[in-house]
């Protein structure tokens, strides 16, 4: 009598991905990436001085911004494609390497270009993962 209630209804794909939850890589992974990333911007300007505050702040804030990005590109990245995927890689990568770089008090042109570098080869690396892995 109640069969009606019972019957499945039609969703959509994006209807299973709302209905996904936050597996516990998808909170580790950016979180130990960002711990990783503070500690060593903070090593960097500390210079093998004593450390300080503000040390210790830039550590915390740029470790915080990249888990932060880092989740965010893992939540939406199977919304984009290949190509584009593979660029926000690069793109990440070159950015926390060029920060980083910039921390040694080197010139710009030399942060910029060791970033860029290091960004090429993960955007082509990426883009060479996703297009042999996807159907």
């Amino acid at each position: 009598m109640a069969t009606h209630a019972a019957v499945p209804t039609r969703r959509g794909p994006r209807a299973h991905a709302r209905d996904r939850h936050h597996t516990p890589l998808a909170w580790a992974l950016p979180l130990v990436l960002g711990v990783i990333y503070g500690f060593y911007a903070a090593f960097i300007r500390r210079d093998g001085g004593p450390s300080t505050g503000g040390q210790v702040l830039l550590g915390l804030v740029s470790g915080a911004a990249l888990a932060a990005l880092c989740f965010a590109l893992g939540r939406i990245q199977q919304s984009l494609p290949r190509e584009l995927r593979a660029v926000a890689y690069g793109a990440l990568t070159a950015c926390a390497i060029g920060f980083l770089v910039s921390l040694t008090d080197t010139s710009v042109l030399r942060s910029a270009g060791l970033g860029l570098v290091v960004g090429a080869g993960v955007l082509c690396t990426a883009f060479y993962i996703f297009y042999t892995r996807e159907s």
